[in-house]
């Protein structure tokens, strides 16, 4: 697993707000907070939860040692009595929400985190940086998977994020069913499969392309991928027909007009007798181009900076909102906010998937008090992800990765056809509160 991020990872004004509590006698008030999407980002019909696993081993190591406690205070942020509160911090509280892999739409709690203000409170910038990322980039992937009609896509975009932030694209873009990535800390960390060859350079270190493809082959056998656009395409077709022979596992085209490049390819491998050598494309690609080359002979994408930044969309827009609290008398009470735009539903939700006959999703219902029994054709969409501070062990690491990615792709499975549209549009389902 990545090491554990600093505590001090986090927004101001959740340690002064903490403080403030502390001094005012209300941290210890039992508090609900719920993460939602006001919308979905960039017109799109559906959104993909992820991060959920990451999430809980950052919030099971998420301490204030004494580096981050003496830093607190030689910066006068919080007061000796929170520096105190939070030597021993460690969540001990409840969070249920959305299996990871699942699908959501504007107003689906994805997350519910119970516990005192105090403890809960701290958490939100933690929280809402991991989702907001990681579901930002399976919402894009997921798009780009759907493009590629059954085809493997790969994900390639290390070089265009932060160094963790790679490792969190690659494990969200395998959720949202990405074949491989080309990232090894993701391939360490949580089992990802990796995949790469070789780029450019290694073609222009040596003194002629055969001599580059020759140096590739001898390392990697006939079964790798040649790079064959970096001068002419058809004439290192050719070569690398010649050098591996008809076993040639596959060629990269990684410029050039793909839709005509790539046909090209097509006919000059099959008449060179490399009818199963297969043929990867890469160049910038997105949602969009993949579903262009859609009738092109090809067998396989690498997506790279579409990818790690959303596709244009690079937050998935959730928000971190108190929505119920417990009074003096112990009464649980439900808070919101009324301002314009902003407004929130107070109260803790009861989230189901409402089914057709045939399994399709048609809405999203939220019930606001908690259904006395299971309706049939709805599917309850809450499970539990902590309890009393201890995060459930299959929905973490390696397996929980895995789990993550058979649950996205039948939650997909119920989505109506229209979710598939890649132009802008209205959420595929509407969200009732009940």
């Amino acid at each position: 697993m990545t090491s554990a991020a600093s505590s001090l990872l986090t927004d101001r004004y959740e340690l002064t707000m903490l403080d403030a509590a502390i001094r005012a006698g209300t941290h210890d008030r039992e508090c609900v907070f719920e993460v939602f999407a006001r919308s979905l980002p960039g017109g799109r019909r559906y959104g993909v939860v992820a991060g959920t696993g990451r999430l809980l081993d950052l919030i099971t190591d998420f301490r204030f040692t004494d580096f981050e406690l003496e830093w607190l205070k030689d910066n006068a942020v919080v007061f000796d009595e929170a520096v105190d509160w939070l030597a021993n911090y460690r969540f001990s509280g409840n969070i249920s929400g959305y299996r990871e892999g699942e699908v959501y739409f504007p107003g689906s709690p994805v997350l519910v985190v119970d516990g005192t203000f105090a403890e809960a409170v701290i958490l939100e910038t933690l929280v809402l940086s991991v989702l907001n990322y990681d579901s930002a980039v399976a919402s894009a992937a997921a798009r780009m998977v759907s493009a590629a009609s059954g085809r493997p896509v790969a994900e390639m975009g290390s070089r265009r994020t932060n160094e963790w932030g790679a490792v969190a694209a690659a494990r969200a873009a395998f959720i949202a069913g990405f074949a491989a990535t080309s990232n090894l800390e993701a391939g360490r960390s949580w089992g990802v499969p990796t995949m790469g060859t070789a780029a450019h350079s290694f073609t222009l270190l040596h003194d002629s392309e055969e001599e580059a493809f020759r140096a590739q082959v001898d390392a990697l056998g006939s079964g790798t991928t040649l790079l064959v656009d970096t001068y002419d395409v058809p004439t290192a077709v050719a070569l690398a027909v010649k050098v591996a022979g008809t076993t040639l596992g596959a060629v990269r085209i990684d410029s050039g007009d793909l839709p005509d490049q790539v046909a090209a390819v097509r006919r000059q491998l099959d008449d060179l007798g490399a009818v199963n050598t297969k043929i990867t494309v890469t160049n910038d690609l997105d949602e969009f181009t993949i579903a262009a080359l859609r009738a092109a002979p090809v067998d396989s994408y690498g997506v790279g900076t579409s990818v790690v930044t959303g596709s244009r969309s690079p937050a998935a827009g959730f928000v971190y909102k108190l929505v119920a609290r417990r009074d003096d008398e112990g009464n649980w009470l439900s808070v919101a906010k009324t301002s314009a735009q902003k407004e929130t539903v107070g109260g803790r939700k009861f989230p189901v998937r409402e089914l057709t006959a045939d399994g399709r999703a048609s809405a999203e219902l939220i019930h606001l008090r908690e259904p006395e029994a299971t309706t049939a054709g709805h599917r309850p969409l809450l499970v539990p992800l902590v309890v009393d501070g201890v995060p459930i062990e299959r929905f973490r690491g390696r397996a929980g990765t895995e789990l993550a990615r058979t649950h996205r792709a039948s939650a997909i499975a119920e989505l109506p056809l229209e979710a598939f549209r890649l132009g802008r549009g209205e959420p595929v389902i509407p969200t009732r509160f009940e």
